[in-house]
């Protein structure tokens, strides 16, 4: 068992804890998190039926991991739609302008404060989906659903940070319109 879960570590480990980052926006609580799933890993590995992949099984015990975290918080909604600062956003462009990796860092800092604006579900299957790259049958295993319930979660998801990020948009003109106007 010590050889298949230092494998499981090894192989999946940042791939939950940016799961349980997102999900948290901590890096101490998604430590603290990470610990969890692994003493879940480990006490339940025997039962694990090798029905779905081990990345989608570990996906699962993370997911249910981070809903325990919000129950037992003290005041979980409004943590959940809590403000996120994304100040590390990567470019993978080495080459880019100055001018657009300004302008492509303040786009992502924007997505993840929409993310945060969506419900749980919602973000769950946002990050599945198009951070960790599952797909719909991946992510329906990880979450314990049906595929279609993934696929009308993901296009709520979508429709709802389509919104979000333009009534963010539209906040961030309407000043700057207003200061012009007065002049």
């Amino acid at each position: 068992m010590d050889s298949v879960f230092d494998q499981l570590y090894q192989k999946y480990h940042q791939d939950v804890f940016q799961f349980l980052f997102y999900m948290v926006k901590s890096r101490e609580q998604a430590e603290d998190l990470m610990q969890e799933v692994y003493i879940r890993v480990f006490k339940s590995y025997k039962r694990f039926e090798g029905k779905s992949s081990e990345k989608t099984w570990l996906f699962s015990i993370a997911k249910n991991v981070a809903i325990d975290h919000f129950r037992k918080q003290q005041g979980w909604r409004q943590r959940l739609l809590g403000k996120v600062d994304i100040s590390a956003g990567q470019i993978r462009d080495s080459h880019p302008l100055p001018e657009e990796l300004a302008m492509h860092r303040e786009e992502v800092r924007m997505m993840y404060r929409c993310i945060d604006l969506c419900t749980i579900d919602q973000r769950m299957v946002i990050i599945l989906r198009y951070i960790h790259e599952l797909s719909i049958s991946e992510t329906a295993e990880a979450l314990g659903w049906t595929e279609s319930k993934v696929k009308t979660t993901q296009h709520r998801a979508i429709k709802s940070l389509k919104k979000h990020m333009e009534e963010m948009i539209e906040k961030e003109v309407m000043p700057s319109e207003k200061i012009t106007a007065k002049r």
